[in-house]
């Protein structure tokens, strides 16, 4: 869950910048959580106490309602009767990760996720995204091979994985679609030899940079299992102390998503 977080964080300077490197400082002084980080804790919050995904998100993000929502989204956060919306936006995939870490089966994974995502984005692509980034991060934590999980969602869910970072930036535009967003990140953690690595590579395409970013460190996380203080200390500082203890008692919780 730290991979996501630090993925928004280190990303949210760049989400507009259109940057096509990964040389860029890690961290820079006006880094902070967005819309990305508050529905992954969200997500996690709902999965530790039971209570409903609509409910957790809409709780969360009124808390907090300057974190970047989308324009749809933010009508949902505030209707009277709020009804998902029929988005194929990559909200449901940036926020999903939790499930991933903390689901006991395939089966069990694909339906959570489906919960998870269809309470705003219940169209199939919306759906789709948040199953594809949660069996990864499922497969990742199970100490599956990056070549089994590359098989595995190409084969479920028909997304391309076969190109490199290299050859996908040059043509890689603003995309704020689960299809455009979802194989680009899982692409990153493929090439990537670490977390760090895998943000720098998401953020390089220069697309919608935190939420690229967030996926792919999510799934490196669980991955690598390992996320250095250099990343980890500079990040706690900038969170609230609600989200900490969220992420502290998800992680006692489920220990395979523990930050070394």
């Amino acid at each position: 869950m730290i991979g996501v977080i630090a993925g928004d964080v280190i990303g949210s300077v760049h989400e507009h910048t259109r940057i096509k490197s990964t040389a860029f400082p890690l961290f820079d002084a006006r880094c902070s959580f967005t819309d990305d980080t508050v529905l992954t804790v969200a997500t996690a919050y709902a999965i530790l106490t039971g209570t409903s995904y609509e409910t957790a998100y809409r709780d969360f993000g009124r808390r907090y309602p300057d974190a970047g929502y989308g324009g749809m989204f933010v009508q949902w956060l505030f209707a009277a009767h709020p009804r998902p919306y029929n988005s194929w936006g990559n909200g449901s995939a940036m926020r999903v990760a939790p499930v991933g870490l903390a689901c006991v089966s395939v089966d069990d994974v694909l339906k959570e996720a489906e919960r998870s995502a269809a309470v705003t984005h219940d169209h199939p692509e919306g759906i789709k995204g948040a199953q594809a980034t949660a069996l990864a991060v499922f497969l990742a934590r199970s100490g599956r091979s990056k070549e089994a999980i590359r098989d595995e969602l190409t084969g479920r869910f028909g997304y391309d994985l076969s190109g490199s970072i290299d050859m996908i930036r040059p043509g890689y535009e603003w995309d704020v679609s689960c299809q455009g967003s979802v194989p680009a990140a899982v692409v990153a953690f493929l090439e990537s030899t670490d977390v760090e690595e895998a943000i720098r590579l998401a953020i390089s395409l220069g697309g919608d940079a935190d939420t690229l970013a967030a996926i792919a460190g999510g799934i490196a996380h669980a991955f690598y299992r390992y996320v250095p203080r250099a990343i980890v200390e500079p990040l706690r500082e900038r969170l609230p102390a609600e989200f900490l203890d969220v992420i502290d008692e998800f992680e006692r919780r489920f220990p395979l998503a523990l930050t070394t």
